[in-house]
């Protein structure tokens, strides 16, 4: 099985190109994530905290400001 799928990947040009690009498609993504979480307000936070203990959807979302 790993001689049929390393035997295809060998006649595609440029093929060890494809793990770089993985790996920094990954970490683009990951620092920005990581950067839109150090920007939230603490109101957001807050909100987001609370929804998976509230009672009422509603009731969360109209404590909150957005």
């Amino acid at each position: 099985m790993l001689k049929f799928i390393k035997g295809h990947l060998t006649s595609i040009d440029h093929v060890d190109l494809f793990p770089v690009m993985a790996f920094l498609i990954f970490f683009t993504l990951f620092i920005g994530v990581l950067l839109w979480v150090r920007v939230m307000r603490r109101d957001q936070v807050d909100h987001m905290s609370a929804l998976p203990l509230a009672d009422d959807c509603n009731n969360a979302t109209t404590n909150h400001a957005h």
